[in-house]
């Protein structure tokens, strides 16, 4: 039985108007992650809904997360999540949207800066650290002259949903494998040429 426990959260914002919005990407991943696992979510005293489950029969104990806070603000249901469920930072792993990678990519990322990501910046403020692990769900750059902040905050377009739900999958398969193997092997299998 593996007695270690991971808290996995997804950013975005909360209620209906924002569900389909790139910023939510991270929450829709722990969605798939959350329907893969058979858990529900529940609403948490942290301001988060959470939903807790194994990885599989004996395997490490993973706590999803989605803040109820705004993107701006995801650091204090982060770090009041850690403590209640006593998880160290090094078993935290953030999903989040990511502007610096194209669409449908995937990345995994160990500690380092927030990359103008506000959600991020949060969460490094609230725990105190940067050294956790990202899964990093790339949604490319806003085209032409469009405002970064306006391109986060819409939906995806027609030809960005058709491929969305693989790019969730693999994203929620990345989680998985940082799990059971380890960041390192991880990102090996992820980032390895097709």
């Amino acid at each position: 039985m593996n007695n270690s426990a991971y808290l996995v959260v997804g950013l975005g914002n909360p209620g209906p108007d924002y569900s389909a919005n790139r910023h939510n990407v991270g929450q829709m991943v722990l969605s798939v992650l959350a329907d893969r696992l058979g858990a529900n979510f529940k609403s948490h005293k942290s301001h988060a809904a959470v939903a807790e489950a194994r990885l599989g029969a004996g395997g490490a104990k993973l706590i999803l997360a989605k803040p109820g806070s705004y993107m701006n603000t995801s650091g204090g249901p982060v770090s009041a999540l850690l403590k209640f469920y006593d998880i160290p930072l090094s078993n935290l792993i953030v999903l989040h949207d990511e502007l610096d990678i194209p669409a449908e990519t995937i990345r995994l990322k160990q500690g380092g800066g927030h990359g103008g990501h506000n959600g991020l910046r949060d969460i490094i403020a609230a725990c105190g650290s940067n050294d956790f692990a990202r899964v990093r769900v790339g949604i490319g750059r806003p085209p032409g002259r469009m405002d970064t902040a306006d391109f986060v905050l819409k939906d995806f377009g027609s030809a960005e949903r058709k491929n969305l739900p693989v790019t969730l999958e693999i994203a929620a398969d990345a989680v998985e494998a940082i799990v059971r193997d380890g960041i390192t092997t991880a990102q090996q299998k992820f980032h390895s040429p097709e």
